[in-house]
């Protein structure tokens, strides 16, 4: 296979595929079918027991908009694709199309006695993300696709905090087999800090 002489085609489809992600995630959000409303007592009502599902929509929206940020630029310190880069892309747009399921499970599911499943699958998934960056980061060092020493820097970074996620996520996944609330919790205080971080490294 002939290497592309940028990435602006693998970009593309990427802005895409998140594009779509980020839009799956709002056909969860919405009044149950079945529901018979006669008065704005009911419907404030139903609304309250909607929250854990726009919280979870929320979560999530954050999570793949800080994916996205990070993906565009990862994609400006990468010269060129190959084979192996293009591959861990399509594994990490994998686990992004995959995350409007365990949200809609959170949603309807987190404040139930069945929790657990739905937080372990959440927690599962953003552990296969970090995946993603791994193969990502992985590809552009083992194959010198950086664009120059900081590109290189920042990528080796980027593993390392990728392995971290990894290993973090999988034992939160455990953990909510007992605890799925404070889990979800964690989970959702880690995102801020992953954003926080984000956002100070950019002003660097």
């Amino acid at each position: 296979m002939a290497e592309a002489p940028s990435n602006a085609r693998l970009e593309a489809f990427s802005d895409g595929v998140f594009a779509i992600a980020l839009t799956l995630l709002i056909i969860d959000v919405r009044l149950p079918p079945g529901a018979h409303i006669t008065s704005s007592r009911e419907l404030w009502h139903e609304l309250w027991r909607l929250m854990p599902t726009i919280l979870a929509f929320l979560l999530s929206f954050g999570i793949i908009l800080i994916t996205w940020v990070n993906h565009h630029e990862a994609m400006h310190l990468v010269k060129r694709s190959t084979p192996s880069l293009i591959y861990a892309n399509g594994f990490l747009l994998l686990t992004t199309v995959l995350i409007p399921f365990p949200t809609a499970l959170l949603g309807e599911f987190l404040l139930t006695d069945h929790a657990a499943p739905a937080v372990l699958v959440y927690d599962g998934v953003l552990a296969l993300q970090a995946i993603g960056w791994v193969l990502i980061t992985g590809a552009a060092l083992k194959h010198s696709l950086l664009v120059d020493a900081h590109g290189v820097a920042k990528a080796r970074d980027n593993y390392r905090y990728g392995w971290f996620a990894f290993a973090f996520y999988t034992l939160l996944a455990v953990l909510a087999l007992w605890i799925p609330l404070i889990v979800a919790i964690v989970t959702l205080v880690s995102w801020l800090v992953w954003l926080i971080i984000g956002i100070r490294l950019k002003h660097e």
